[in-house]
Formats: C-alpha cells, sequence, structure tokens
C-alpha cells in the first residue's frame, strides 16, 4: 500500500462518512428504524478513522506553517522555534500514520461476538484438574473487571475439587476481541500440595475460545439432529435425578456431540446444548475457510490454536510466559487473580501488528 493509495482510500472514507452523516438525518432514514440502526453502526465504526485523518491533516498544516516560517523567518530564535516545532510534528504524523494504517486493517468480525469458554484437565491427573478449575476462577476474574457476565453451561467436578471439564458462556463488550489468543495448551509448573518431597510437577489443561454463533450464522436443519434425554447424574437431588432432564444433542452430519444436565428443565438444557453445539460448528465453518483462504499464512503468523504450548504459568518463581510473544512476567499471583490485561493487551497488539505487515505486503 502505497502512501498515496492510502490516503486516496482516507479521502473516500472521509467524504462517504460525510455522506452517511446526512442520511443519518434524512426523513426516510429516521422512518426506517432498521435502516438507520444500521447505518448509525457504520457511521460510528468509521467515525474513529475519520477522526484519526483528521488529525492527520491538522498535523500537516502545522508542519507546512512551520516550514513556511523556516523560509521566511530571519529571525534565529523564530528560527529554532520552527524548527523544534517542526521535527515534533513529524515524530507525531509518524505515530498517527502508523494509528491510520492499523485502523484500515479489516476488523475480525467475530470480535464483537460473546464467547463460549471450554476448558479442560489435560495431562497431570488431580494436578490438571485443580489448575483448570484455577484458570476458569482467573478468567471469571477478569471477566468481572471488564463487565462482563460469566454463565456455566456445562461443568464435571473432579474428586479434589477441581475441574476436569468446564464450559462457560462470557457475555459482554467485544469479549472475542480480548480473549480470542487464549486458546491453547496452558502448562503450570509447581510443587503439588500431595507431593512429599518438595518436587516441582509440570500439569496442563487445555483452553478453547469459541465465538458464540448466533442462529443467523449457523443454519442448524433439525432434520441434522439426533436429541437423547435421560437422567442426570449430577448434583441437585432427587427431582434432577429421576427425570429426564438431561439433554445429547447429536449433529449427524458432523458427529459432534454436546450434553448438557446442569439445569433442572429439559428445555434450558436443550437451549444451552444449542448454544455450544453452534459455536463449535461455526469455529468448523471458520476452520475451513481459513484453511483454503489463509493456509499460507499459518506457517508465518501463530494463530492461537489450542494445540500449542502458549503459556507457562510457573509457581515457584511467581512467572508467567507467553511463549508466542515471548513475554514473561513475575507477576503470577496478579495473574492468577484475574488481572490479565497486562498479557491479553500485549498479545492483541503483537497480532494486529502482524496483520498489519501481511495487509501492507499483500496490498
Amino acid at each position: 500500500m502505497t502512501a498515496l493509495t492510502l490516503f486516496e482510500k482516507l479521502d473516500q472514507i472521509e467524504a462517504r462518512y460525510e455522506d452517511m452523516t446526512r442520511e443519518l438525518s434524512s426523513p426516510e432514514v429516521l422512518a426506517d428504524s432498521v435502516r438507520y440502526q444500521k447505518l448509525a453502526k457504520a457511521h460510528a465504526e468509521m467515525g474513529e478513522i475519520v477522526a484519526k485523518y483528521r488529525q492527520w491533516k491538522e498535523i500537516e498544516r502545522g508542519l507546512e506553517g512551520a516550514k513556511q516560517l523556516l523560509l521566511e523567518s530571519s529571525d534565529a530564535e523564530m528560527k529554532q522555534l520552527a524548527h523544534e516545532e517542526q521535527r515534533s510534528l513529524e515524530a507525531r504524523r509518524e505515530i498517527v500514520e502508523g494509528e491510520l494504517k492499523l485502523l484500515l486493517v479489516p476488523k475480525d468480525p467475530n470480535d464483537e461476538k460473546n464467547v463460549i469458554v471450554e476448558i479442560r484437565a489435560g495431562t497431570g491427573g488431580d494436578e490438571a484438574s485443580l489448575f483448570a478449575a484455577e484458570l476458569f476462577r482467573m478468567y471469571s476474574r477478569y471477566a468481572e473487571s471488564q463487565g462482563w457476565r460469566v454463565e456455566v453451561l456445562e461443568s464435571s467436578p473432579s474428586p479434589v475439587g477441581g475441574v476436569k471439564e468446564i464450559v462457560a458462556s462470557i457475555q459482554g463488550n467485544k469479549v472475542y476481541s480480548k480473549l480470542k489468543y487464549e486458546s491453547g495448551v496452558h502448562r503450570v509448573q509447581r510443587v503439588p500440595a500431595t507431593e512429599q518431597q518438595g518436587r516441582i510437577h509440570t500439569s496442563a489443561a487445555t483452553v478453547a475460545v469459541l465465538p458464540e454463533a448466533d442462529e443467523i450464522d449457523i443454519k442448524i436443519e433439525p432434520k441434522d439432529l439426533r436429541i437423547d434425554t435421560f437422567c442426570s447424574s449430577g448434583p441437585g437431588g432427587q427431582s434432577v435425578n429421576t427425570t429426564y432432564s438431561a439433554v445429547r444433542i447429536t449433529h449427524i452430519p458432523t458427529g459432534l456431540v454436546v450434553s448438557q444436565q446442569d439445569e433442572k428443565s429439559q428445555i434450558k438444557n436443550r437451549a444451552k446444548a444449542m448454544r455450544v453445539l453452534r459455536s463449535r460448528l461455526y469455529e468448523m465453518e471458520q476452520a475451513k475457510q481459513h484453511e483454503a483462504i489463509a493456509a499460507e499464512r499459518r506457517g508465518q503468523i501463530k494463530t492461537g490454536d489450542r494445540s500449542e504450548k502458549i503459556r507457562t504459568y510457573n509457581f515457584p518463581q511467581n512467572r508467567v510466559t507467553d511463549h508466542r510473544i515471548n513475554l514473561t512476567l513475575h507477576q503470577l499471583t496478579e495473574t492468577m487473580d484475574g488481572k490479565l490485561s497486562p498479557l491479553v493487551d500485549a498479545l492483541v497488539t503483537h497480532f494486529e501488528s502482524e496483520r498489519l505487515k501481511h495487509e501492507l505486503v499483500e496490498a
């Protein structure tokens, strides 16, 4: 993308933004609520780019003034002030140009979505199940700090107080944009409470973050589903264990199976199971598209695939390391308490920068 094409594109965006501003106040648009909402959303999304572009143009005007003063002034002090102003504005312009390029990188269409988080104990037995439970607590605390809502959809406790598996929905503002890089293998190194000789053990848990699919994203045909009901085997008392409230849904074309038994109501269990199934099908569809469209990129840009060992939590050294971006923080206690922003923000910055590099190469 050359400088000329970049700013030509920005001129077009600004012109379209001004057209949309006028359209939003037209009687025809105001009378059509659906059209108005769609236009208002597009207008708001474009507004950030336009504001940044206008900031860039203001800097350009300041630079022209500083250069003109350098040429015309015979006062040494004024020339020095103009020179300092020019250097300051050029540095600011470089920053704003970088921010503009980043804003022009196509947004991930899933960034606005809620997510389904699936955490499963991996290698390490009881210790892995305890770690899986701690990871869920970590994400729950982080969600709370962001003003998001967490709803457990399915859980399978372990005998020692951990979880073999837990599936939860996290709902709020731009949840996927923050959590999408958390998918992968999370490794823990520490001395388990049951260890008599003080040896450090290594265990693992897997995390999968799926964008929660809407019905319009994934069309599921009733004929493609086999729905079985059975008695719940989990806690809940006699009423749960003696009624056919638990639901197992099999998606016949793919073989995906989702079970749900946390609720006493079969209807509620079915609704929760459908949410999980829809999100897993959506992820499969996304994976197919990525395979077809961007296979050559996968070796260059890691995507946080759940098969990768992405992070190590070392308790003896109070250290957490994200292996994808070589970031080490000696703040493990704070991290496990939900203070994930240093990791999340660093990952978003890194992967957005990588996307920008490839967009500019291909443009």
